[in-house]
């Protein structure tokens, strides 16, 4: 019986997870000894659903999966254990102060927390939203600030995307008055327009949560007690605080990529071609620390495709990444928002049509090819209902008139004043 090759996966999150499951399915654990080596101590966990930890779940719910993958013979997980080094000459990586000699390395290190350069930002009482530990550590301090001042906390997010407003949503469930602090000049930049970001913020300011924009942290100062408790913004105006998030963005974590002499994009990530290959044919690249066709892919949906293409990769076969959907469906503050396709009508030429009801909370835009022909994209805020639908005919015909998709369910067409007196329907 020949000799089992040896694959190490560095990094033990949701996309190194993806891989093992893919490779196991594969049966590759015949020809494969695969050990994966993950910096936290839990089991790989499903960090998308991080808020929900806030609703008194055990961590241990958010684990992926069937832990009885991690007992298949010839997986090994090994947790808490930082990978130091990657000696590629060798094809040895040091971890636990031990090698580990391998014939195929996965990176799925990820990505870390940014911290803008804000003054005060390392103070007691501040925090980054990345981690179950992150998670826990904020909510033991606001739990504790509440009963020691007997009061709600005063929270602030600095940041006003996804990851943002999950934690306004996190703090304003633990009781805090929040309020999402957000440099561009609406939330959600990234995929809203302006017009639908401005019904989320209507919605959530209904809930509670206040919404700056256009607005920088310059300094942040502590009390007496040495925690933070004053937020100072550019313009001069202040906010006292109690606790403050950063949910600023996030960058690749492909320092020891670079310590070994990987090739890395000029703004981070580990450069690999389609097949997941870095410049060492021995070395894969996947996930958030992947940098492929031009660019970083920020969500997990393309981490598992790069899974799926490097397990078919180490099996004999020439699976390609071929890009990856990008649209997003959430349900943030208990607002459902969604983003498919071209929602911003980037194409030359597209046509918008939208249909809102500010009363209601609720903005619709489909955008279509110039003959009104083709979906390329559309946004939905408040209303998420027809995204299932929609989404998948993305590139094709929608076979009825653009305005059916977005009135109300049991909506009669706009032609006879049907509709309530905010509602507007333009193209």
């Amino acid at each position: 019986m020949s000799q089992k090759k040896k694959l190490i996966v560095v990094g033990g999150g949701m996309v190194a997870h993806r891989l093992v499951e893919a490779l196991v399915e594969r049966g590759a654990y015949t020809d494969w000894q695969i050990d994966v080596f993950g910096e936290e101590t839990r089991p790989p966990y499903d960090r998308v659903a991080l808020t929900s930890f806030f609703s008194d779940r055990d961590p241990q719910d958010l684990l992926l999966g069937d832990q009885s993958l991690w007992k298949t013979p010839g997986v090994r997980l090994h947790r808490g254990s930082k990978v130091a080094h990657i000696d590629r000459e060798a094809k040895q990586i040091a971890a636990r102060n031990t090698t580990f000699d391998y014939d195929a390395l996965v990176l799925a290190t990820g990505s870390y927390a940014t911290i803008p350069p804000v003054t005060g930002s390392d103070l007691p009482g501040c925090f980054v939203y990345r981690t179950v530990d992150d998670v826990a550590e904020l909510r033991a301090w606001v739990t504790s600030r509440q009963e020691k001042l007997r009061r709600p906390a005063t929270g602030a997010v600095v940041g006003g995307g996804l990851l943002g407003l999950e934690a306004a949503g996190a703090l304003t469930a633990l009781g805090a008055e929040t309020t999402v602090i957000e440099f561009a000049d609406w939330l959600m930049p990234l995929q809203m327009d302006e017009a639908g970001s401005g019904a989320l913020r209507r919605l959530i300011g209904q809930m509670g949560v206040s919404v700056r924009t256009s607005t920088a942290t310059s300094t942040l100062k502590p009390g007496r007690d040495g925690n933070v408790a004053k937020m100072t913004f550019a313009d001069g105006d202040k906010l006292g605080v109690d606790v403050v998030v950063f949910a600023t963005g996030v960058r690749p974590r492909d320092e020891i990529a670079r310590d070994c002499g990987l090739a890395i994009g000029e703004r981070g990530g580990v450069l690999a071609d389609v097949d997941c290959r870095t410049n060492d044919e021995n070395i894969f690249a996947i996930g958030e620390v992947a940098h492929i066709a031009g660019r970083v892919w920020g969500l997990v949906g393309p981490g598992y495709s790069m899974a799926e293409v490097v397990a078919d990769r180490l099996l004999g076969g020439e699976a390609t990444f071929k890009g990856a959907d990008l649209s997003t469906k959430l349900k943030l503050l208990g607002v459902d928002v969604a983003s498919f396709g071209d929602a911003f009508a980037v194409e030359n030429g597209s046509l918008e049509v939208v249909y809102a009801d500010p009363v209601a909370g609720v903005y619709k835009k489909l955008v279509l090819s110039d003959d009104a022909s083709t979906l390329l994209g559309g946004m939905l805020v408040g209303d998420a209902s027809s995204y299932a639908a929609l989404r998948p005919m993305v590139g094709g015909a929608l076979g009825s008139d653009p305005t059916a998709w977005l009135l109300p369910e049991g909506a009669k067409k706009p032609t006879g004043g049907t509709l309530p007196d905010e509602a507007n329907i333009c193209s």
